[in-house]
């Protein structure tokens, strides 16, 4: 990944937690260029080429459509198991150099193993198998997340959900549903999320991206999610936001990416503040930090400056994500603590 602009060193050496980012949207360019010439894969040969095809640029439309075309040309490269597991690798690798302390990494076996139809057990066992690796290596904890999309058939959902329950001791700790909100109701894939909850997995749903509040109120009445991927069109019913405010849903708010891909149409229009005014619970995230070109630290400078938020309004964020970990309590605890004692709390 290129080096996003350097944040100060306040939020730079702060310790982190994530609960939004998608392993699909973190791959480094160098790495992208080794696999490229490894396989004769048909990419600029220069770095500042290959941006352009894989990170948000200056001059682009910021509209989802230019934002997931980026992946049409990421998904080229999962052409091994030694990548998928490269891959993996180096994500939690970027987030420990970021002081990212707990790291909850979606990542969407259908789209990892598409390329070369890898079977999806494998791909889930190559995941698992690296990111154990690289968190005992850097001295993190991660969680993983298995993600599906909701434009994608239940049968496929199926199979990885039955995946993500058989591969807990391994590491995943939860499921997500993702895709096109705007034409596609979660509503097919209720049972399945209730089949994986009632096995021990936690709930996070991308809703409220694309579409608007009635979806966020899907995800937690129909799906019974704990969390929602982004969710900052809540906003637009206040029923929702009570509802919201009542069942305690956290919400993963990734404020560049939402700018990005058009959720926004200006940075000083973002919902964050009316959220944390509304009383939601809301946590601060990446989402695809090499799409976007950034890191955890970025985000949090960025709400400072451009809300006007505090340092005392960061470190909330980072423990509201901590409290919100998929972790059995005794651990969610212990994270919170550690958490404390190192912001002097």
């Amino acid at each position: 990944m290129a080096n996003p602009t350097s944040p100060s060193s306040v939020y730079a050496t702060m310790p982190k937690v994530e609960l939004h980012r998608h392993l699909e949207g973190s791959l480094r360019l160098e790495t992208m260029l080794d696999i490229a010439r490894e396989f004769g894969l048909t990419v600029p040969a220069s770095l500042h080429r290959l941006s352009g095809l894989v990170q948000v640029q200056e001059h682009d439309p910021l509209t989802f459509q230019n934002f997931l075309a980026k992946f049409n040309t990421l998904r080229l490269f999962y052409r091994s198991p030694e990548i998928i597991q490269r891959v993996a690798r180096e994500a939690i690798e970027d987030a420990a150099r970021d002081n990212v302390r707990y790291m909850e990494l979606r990542f969407t076996p259908v789209a990892l193993g598409r390329a070369e139809s890898f079977p999806l057990q494998e791909v889930m066992g190559w995941v698992c198998a690296s990111a154990a690796g690289a968190a005992a290596d850097h001295g993190m904890r991660i969680g993983l997340i298995a993600s599906v999309n909701r434009h994608e058939s239940t049968e496929l959902a199926e199979q990885v959900a039955a995946l993500a329950v058989d591969f807990r001791a391994q590491g995943v700790v939860g499921m997500d549903l993702a895709g096109n909100e705007a034409e596609f109701s979660a509503e097919p894939f209720a049972g399945i999320f209730a089949g994986v909850r009632q096995d021990g997995l936690r709930l996070t749903i991308h809703a409220g991206e694309w579409a608007g509040a009635h979806n966020v109120r899907e995800a937690i009445e129909v799906l019974g999610a704990e969390r929602i991927g982004h969710g900052v069109r809540v906003m637009e019913d206040e029923a929702v936001v009570a509802l919201s405010r009542e069942r305690g849903t956290t919400f993963e708010v990734c404020v560049t990416s939402n700018y990005q891909t058009g959720v926004v149409n200006d940075l000083d229009a973002h919902q964050l503040p009316a959220m944390l005014a509304a009383g939601l619970d809301v946590t601060i995230n990446t989402d695809d930090p090499s799409v976007s070109n950034i890191d955890l630290s970025h985000e949090y400078e960025l709400v400072c400056e451009r809300f006007g938020l505090s340092l005392e309004d960061i470190q909330g964020f980072v423990l509201a994500a901590a409290r919100a970990a998929f972790l059995p309590p005794g651990e969610r605890e212990a994270l919170v603590g550690q958490l404390e004692a190192e912001l002097g709390l």
